[in-house]
């Protein structure tokens, strides 16, 4: 029996108005825009660094930009590793070569502080010799920016490298390790794209049936990305960006995309099956779902936003690709989206692919019975779920307690790139740590203050040698070059910092070097973090609590993300720092992890747990506010959002997994970490935890004092919109599908 509405479908306003007025032209504005994202985004990766760890106003830095412009030979940026073979290193054919190659790197231009074994003082030649006498360094400095080195690096390292004579000839150093880092992650982020939009195509059509429904996240994803690229061109233009961010930008444009796209279209289709016209539909979607999805990019955005408190451009880069492709996916959803499914009408389900594997098969009866189901059974044994979901997932974090912290070094490469076997070379054969030697400033003394500190630095435990005072043209300034035992950021390289520093001297001095730059990494980030968490923790709160107006929903949501993240820093420490699974996944351990990896991880992470949070709330609580029965509402929410939710987090993981085949550790240990974290949140505290806590608290859980209640009431978020509860449940059981 037809249903008959119980009034004529409201006139589109405000937003949806605008949207769904003139689609063909706005569709023909978004392809004009895009079109020039194309062209203001090309060649953005060639325009960033590789670089970005260091704290800019800390001590190491200061010292390191001193001696870069005071003593600009004092820091050697590329190695040339010279093989004797079998007649060694000492040898007067070899020892002639080695001559000629010093004088061929000396006359190139940009290239200034060649030195070499058989030029150096006796004192330092030791530190410059492998210990079996088969190889030997020849150090210089390029002069430049980072991008100035890495071009004049790519002139010279051809005719270099190679056979000379009786010697063969590797680069390395640190400009070596950034240019072949840059270049390998351009290639990685290539093949991902290559791997995940194909893949990602398939799970679409799987999840939508129709191809052409499963085109438009797709499409959502593309603009977001190109989009993206354009911000990032325009902002290498003021400060640095990291070319890490790629990485970022592809995941979260395509994975956030996908998860908009998945809501919006999949609640016009449900309009849709319930009898709506195309423009009814489209403005209900915007009213419900398109509200959902702007809340949700707000939550991510603020993730991370947090990380532009950080002074590290590696960490503000990720904030800057990060909030721009979320609040692109989120535009190009609410905008783009809309017009094409106003233009595609009931076309929107054309080309059903599931019937080519459903033929003859019932259809089922209704869509997430299975979800209901789970739901209801987890509610029933709620404190066994709560107590057993808790304990796992605290267990899975407990491998994080032992985190060590370190600098990135060339072990992020894989093990055959050349610099990464040339800095082996010299860790395994050299004495000493030569790539991780201290510098210590010093400013305004004399020569025989300088020759006494030198004297009480040779004197602590974990200095290996040590070289200088040089002093200045101007007499002015010097330093002194400390060679630490062990490891070049081992525990020893730490503690020989911090006795540096604390080292009494009648004159300024200043520490840098790996160890030291480390350290003040760690300050800079322990200083700011706990603001960090505040601010991702009070906006989190208050956004949750317009969208639901309860007090306690705001404080499981914040708790419960953190929870869904302890599997991802456990694994991070037991396979990344320990090793282990490292053969099967191709890099090398450091025994370490880089510094500010788990800040970005958190940011991230925490931001997309959010972001299947809400999607799971919002329905929640428009079915609480329709029928005020709580244990009704969450099953409701979870039989309608967790085959949603589910698809998107394996679509996003598949991305990110995708991301994870990296060459470079550090892109691996982003991809693969935040792939199993939004499988955790989606798979077990979405489907587990959450019923099993919402069960717990009952109906206190929507309890508000009455003056937050009066402020919801006038500022709050609703997804659901007024609507008889007979009609709305006529036209859910005659659409037999969920949001």
């Amino acid at each position: 029996m037809p249903i008959e509405p119980a009034s004529s479908p409201p006139e589109p306003r405000g937003f949806t108005r605008l949207v769904t007025a003139r689609p063909r032209l706005s569709l023909l504005i978004a392809l004009v825009v895009t079109a020039l994202a194309v062209f203001a985004g090309s060649g953005v990766a060639d325009r960033m660094g590789s670089g970005g760890w260091e704290d800019p106003a800390a001590e190491s830095t200061y010292a390191a930009e001193v001696l870069e412009r005071e003593f600009p030979d004092s820091e050697p940026n590329v190695l040339l590793l010279v093989d004797g073979g079998e007649a060694g290193v000492d040898d007067p054919a070899v020892a002639a070569e080695g001559r000629r190659l010093v004088e061929r790197l000396a006359a190139e231009d940009g290239v200034t502080g060649v030195g070499s074994y058989w030029q150096a003082p006796e004192r330092a030649k030791a530190a410059l010799r492998a210990e079996d006498g088969g190889q030997a360094l020849i150090s210089a400095r390029i002069e430049g920016d980072e991008k100035t080195a890495a071009a004049t690096l790519e002139r010279i390292a051809p005719g270099l490298r190679g056979t000379h004579g009786p010697v063969e000839v590797t680069v390395g150093g640190p400009v070596a390790v950034q240019h072949e880092m840059t270049e390998t992650i351009q290639e990685d982020l290539l093949r991902a794209e290559m791997i995940a939009l194909p893949v990602t195509l398939v799970l679409l059509v799987m999840v939508f049936g129709s191809a052409v429904a499963a085109l438009l996240p797709l499409l959502v994803g593309i603009v977001a990305i190109l989009g993206t690229n354009a911000v990032l061109r325009g902002i290498t233009e003021f400060t640095d960006v990291s070319v890490f961010a790629m990485n970022l930008t592809t995941a979260l444009g395509l994975g956030l995309a996908i998860d908009y796209a998945l809501f919006i279209v999949r609640r016009y289709r449900e309009e849709l099956a319930a009898g709506a016209e195309v423009r009814t539909a489209v403005g209900t979607t915007l009213r419900t779902a398109g509200r959902t999805v702007l809340f949700s990019a707000l939550t991510v955005a603020v993730s991370l936003a947090a990380m532009l408190l950080f002074p590290q451009y590696f960490l503000r880069s990720f904030a800057y690709a990060g909030i721009a492709v979320v609040l692109l996916a989120a535009a190009a959803a609410l905008i783009l989206l809309p017009t094409a499914l106003m233009l595609l009408g009931e076309r929107v389900n054309s080309l059903d692919l599931r019937k080519l594997w459903r033929r003859g098969r019932a259809p089922r009866k209704e869509q997430g019975a299975g979800w209901g189901k789970a739901a209801a059974l987890v509610m029933r044994r709620a404190p066994v779920f709560a107590v057993a979901t808790t304990a796992g997932l605290l267990l899975l974090g407990l491998p994080f307690l032992g985190v060590k912290f370190g600098t990135p070094d060339d072990r992020q490469l894989p093990a055959s790139a050349e610099s990464h076997v040339v800095q082996q070379h010299i860790r395994d054969g050299f004495p000493g740590s030569p790539d991780g030697a201290l510098k210590v400033l010093a400013e305004q003394g004399t020569p025989e203050e300088y020759e006494a500190y030198r004297s009480g630095v040779e004197r602590l435990p974990g200095a290996l040698r040590v070289d200088g005072p040089v002093p200045s043209a101007s007499g002015d300034l010097a330093y002194f070059t400390v060679l630490p035992k062990g490891e070049a950021v081992g525990e020893q390289a730490q503690r020989l910092v911090h006795e540096l520093r604390g080292q009494d001297a009648p004159f300024e001095t200043s520490v840098t070097g790996r160890a030291a730059q480390l350290e003040d990494s760690k300050g800079a980030i322990g200083e700011r973090l706990p603001w960090a968490l505040a601010i991702i923790a009070v906006v989190t709160l208050l956004l949750v609590f317009l969208l639901t107006g309860s007090v306690l929903i705001p404080l499981q949501a914040v708790l419960l993300n953190g929870l869904s993240l302890t599997a991802m820093f456990g694994a991070m420490v037991w396979i990344f720092q320990e090793g282990h699974l490292s053969g099967l996944l191709g890099f090398t351990s450091t025994g370490d992890i880089e510094t500010t990896l788990p800040v970005l991880m958190f940011c991230v992470a925490f931001g997309l747990s959010m972001d299947y949070g809400v999607f799971l709330l919002s329905r929640i609580k428009e079915e609480y506010d329709r029928t005020g029965k709580h244990e009704h509402s969450v099953k409701f929410g979870l039989q309608h959002t967790g085959g949603l939710i589910t698809a998107a987090a394996v679509i996003l993981a598949v991305v990110m997994v995708a991301i994870g085949t990296s060459r470079v550790t550090n892109t691996k240990m982003l991809g693969l970490g935040i792939a199993l974290a939004v499988l955790m949140d989606a798979m077990v505290v979405r489907s587990l935890l959450v019923p099993a806590v919402l069960k717990l608290t009952g109906r206190r859980t929507w309890w508000a004092p009455g003056p937050l209640r009066r402020l919801h009431e006038r500022f709050g978020l609703s997804e659901g919109e007024p609507e008889p509860v007979a009609t709305g449940t006529e036209t859910r059981e005659k659409a037999g599908v969920g949001a």
